[in-house]
């Protein structure tokens, strides 16, 4: 049963929100690198690219928290699911936000492969590829392009997207209820927000998404090597 729900865009610090969630108890928390990393998930998201509704505990079963597309998507339906759960909106400036797209999609769907990749790098593009409906439905409704597989809107519709997200969010959730959230905070509006202590002595996990996913897929496609934690930096 989720207790905290993501509702903002990737690229917004989600990595840095799973990683703090988790350290303040409310782990684990399901990202996009579940789906990569754990195929099973895949066959509980499908249903989703034909617009079925899905069975929430049975998406986020052994999940206390989630963050990220395909997860903050789905936001309102989560947010009636379990209503008890807090909602947390990542923001950040939306320009910046756009250019970190732009470099996402360059360095992952966007890139030309290599014939020659490791069986692992096959695999995983394999499963992205599968997965690539329910991503498509997501681009759709949440971006306005058929696929950002393919591109991404140009800047002014991408910005005006982010905007219209965010306004409907906190149009839909009581005050209380929802925190906006831009992590360059830090702990402090967090865990007042979840009414928990802040860690003493540790830093806010700022992890440079960007820098971690080139480097990542770098690491994948030259050597077949997928990180098992997200958290590394």
């Amino acid at each position: 049963m989720l207790q905290v729900i993501g509702a903002g865009f990737p690229r917004t610090g989600t990595r840095s929100l799973k990683v703090a969630l988790e350290r303040l108890g409310f782990g684990p928390c399901f990202h996009m690198f579940e789906i990569l990393s754990k195929p099973d998930h895949i066959e509980r998201w499908l249903p989703a690219a034909d617009g079925e509704p899905l069975d929430w505990d049975k998406v986020f079963v052994g999940y206390r928290s989630a963050t990220d597309w395909p997860a903050s998507h789905f936001w309102r339906e989560q947010a009636a699911a379990y209503p008890d759960a807090k909602v947390v909106l990542t923001v950040r400036d939306p320009h910046r936000w756009y250019r970190s797209m732009q470099v996402l999609m360059a360095a992952g769907p966007g890139r030309e492969l290599p014939d020659d990749l490791p069986p692992a790098a096959t695999e995983m593009f394999s499963r992205m590829a599968r997965f690539r409906p329910v991503t498509d439905r997501i681009s759709r409704e949440a971006l306005g392009v058929p696929s950002i597989n393919v591109a991404l809107p140009d800047e002014d519709a991408a910005v005006a997207a982010f905007h219209r997200h965010v306004a409907e969010v906190k149009a839909s959730l009581p005050a209380e209820r929802l925190l906006v959230f831009d992590v360059r905070e830090g702990w402090e509006p967090l865990c007042r927000f979840l009414d928990v202590e802040i860690p003493k002595g540790e830093p806010f996990p700022h992890l440079n998404e960007s820098e971690w996913m080139r480097e990542t897929l770098e690491k994948l496609i030259n050597e077949g090597v997928f990180p098992a934690d997200v958290s590394q930096r």
